[in-house]
Formats: C-alpha cells, sequence, structure tokens
C-alpha cells in the first residue's frame, strides 16, 4: 500500500472526492438557474471566471512562469474539452438522476486515458489491472438508475425520450473529460497552477462563443427561464473552489506518477455525487449501486499494491 500513501493515488482520490462536490454543486447550480444549457453555460462561465481569477493571482505570488508554445496549446485545448464536457455534464445532472449520469461519464472518463496509457507505456502490474477493471465494474454498478427497476411500459414516449437525451449528454461529458485528462497531462510541465489557468482560459473562450451563440437564437417556448438568482451564484462558487481544487490535486497526481492510475481512482468521484445526493435529495444508492461503492474500495486496493 506504499504507493497508495506516498504516490498520485491519494492525490487522484482527493480529487474525486472534490469533484464529486463539485458535480453535486454545478447540478444544483444549473437546476436553481433554471435548466437547460443557457443556464448551464452561465454557471461554468461564473465558476471558471472565478477560478482563472484565482489561478492567475496565486501563480503570479508563486513566481511561476506562463507557458508558451505547445504547452499553451495543450493546456487551452484542455479547457476546451473540459468545457464542452462539464456543460453537457452539468445539463444531464439537472435533468435526470444524478447517480446515474455521473457514473456514466465516468467510466469513459477513466477509460480513455487509461486505454492511451497502457498503449503508450505498457502494463503498469497485475494488480492495477485487475484494479482497472474492478474500478470499471465499480463504475457501471453504481451507473444503476432508481427506477432501474421500473418497466418501459410504465413510462411514458416522452420520459423515454428524456432519458436518451440525458444519457447521451452524459456520454458525451465522459468522452470530453477523458481528453481533457490527456490533454492537462500533456500540459503540466510547467507545474501546477498555470495549466489550470491556460484550461481556464480555453473553457472560457468555447462556453462564451457557445453562449453568444444562444443569445442570438431566440428562446424556444419550452425553454426554461435562466434565473442566475443568489442560490444559483452560491452553488456556482462553491463549484469554483471544489473543481478548481480537486483540478490541482489531479495535475499534482499526473506529475507524481501514471495517467491511467490518476484518471481511473478521479474517476471514482460519482461515489461522493451520489452520497451527497442521498443527503441532500433523498437519492438513496440502491443495493447495486452499494455493491460498486463496496467494489469501488476493491479496486483502490488492487491498484495501490
Amino acid at each position: 500500500m506504499n504507493r497508495l500513501l506516498g504516490g498520485n493515488a491519494l492525490f487522484a482520490l482527493s480529487a474525486a472526492a472534490l469533484w464529486g462536490g463539485s458535480d453535486f454543486s454545478g447540478g444544483m447550480g444549473v437546476k436553481s438557474a433554471g435548466g437547460g444549457v443557457r443556464a448551464a453555460l452561465r454557471v461554468v462561465l461564473l465558476s471558471h471566471a472565478t477560478s482563472f481569477i484565482v489561478l492567475v493571482v496565486l501563480a503570479r505570488l508563486h513566481g511561476d512562469a506562463a507557458p508558451h508554445g505547445a504547452l499553451l496549446a495543450w493546456g487551452l485545448a484542455a479547457g476546451v474539452f473540459g468545457g464542452l464536457a462539464l456543460t453537457a455534464f452539468y445539463i444531464a445532472l439537472s435533468r435526470g438522476a444524478m447517480g446515474a449520469s455521473a457514473a456514466v461519464s465516468g467510466l469513459l472518463a477513466a477509460a480513455i486515458p487509461a486505454t492511451l496509457t497502457l498503449w503508450r507505456q505498457g502494463s503498469p502490474g497485475e494488480y492495477p489491472l485487475l484494479g482497472f477493471a474492478v474500478a470499471a465494474l465499480a463504475i457501471w454498478m453504481i451507473a444503476a438508475s432508481p427506477d432501474a427497476g421500473r418497466s418501459g411500459a410504465s413510462e411514458s414516449a416522452a420520459e423515454r425520450q428524456s432519458a436518451r437525451q440525458t444519457m447521451a449528454m452524459a456520454m458525451f461529458a465522459g468522452a470530453g473529460f477523458g481528453f481533457y485528462f490527456i490533454a492537462l497531462k500533456m500540459a503540466n510541465a510547467t507545474g501546477v497552477l498555470w495549466p489550470m489557468a491556460t484550461a481556464r482560459i480555453g473553457s472560457l473562450s468555447i462556453c462564451t462563443l457557445l453562449f453568444l451563440g444562444l443569445q442570438l437564437r431566440p428562446a424556444q417556448p419550452t425553454e426554461a427561464r435562466v434565473r442566475l438568482n443568489r442560490g444559483a451564484v452560491g452553488w456556482a462558487l462553491a463549484t469554483a473552489l471544489l473543481d478548481t481544487s480537486g483540478n490541482l490535486l489531479f495535475v499534482a497526481a499526473t506529475r507524481m506518477g501514471r495517467l491511467d492510475v490518476a484518471a481511473v481512482l478521479a474517476s471514482l468521484y460519482p461515489a461522493s455525487t451520489i452520497l451527497l445526493a442521498a443527503l441532500a435529495l433523498g437519492e438513496w444508492p440502491t443495493r447495486r449501486q452499494a455493491l460498486g461503492m463496496a467494489a469501488a474500495v476493491v479496486a483502490v486496493a488492487l491498484i495501490a499494491m
């Protein structure tokens, strides 16, 4: 267990805990703002703008050199992937059961960087590989919706369509997070603070373009009215704090060890999202989800061997 105590695994697990809280806050912020793409973009823009200001101030105080060239490009690319993925993810969280959306995105977010790292660096060992498989199983088990046992016949066509759209959003978000992990790893040679600051430039740029494009399009009659009220602002600021802290820990984890180990462990964030949803919203995990959380503990132990 030495790698868990002294290596990148501990940082990755801490990032997962903070990201789970950030996802819960982001989903609640979007829901408080009215739901939908416009609300999600406003929450992302507010939280990332706050995060960017704090990161730049800290980087300046720390005396870190600003990145340029390929490192800057990777940081901006990470922000574009992350901004698009986060917007889609918050929409999914605000529309459906938080646990299912978080778990499906987590599975893809872990699989893409893990596959790339295994291809480029080879196997990390028998136990970590087994841990990756158990982690994938754990995330999939956690993905079980509280309504999974309900027959399809009892659902209306509109409900089924909405569920499919929500799952598509979660899958798109997971793929985006996977590429975000890779790009952020490539950008982290400049330290911990500047990669995140440049990533925020990328996310703010792409989300601003999307927001301006939506503003030029008249709102649809069925589209919810955006209300960036005090509650939504509070959730957005909480998201900024938790997400930025989690990202900094993830960057530190990738600097200390393999990307696949960091990505797989950090992608266990659905567990903390589900726990918060259970405590705050009464979305209690099913037996299958509880078994998935137990499997996640086994996966952590195997990866850390």
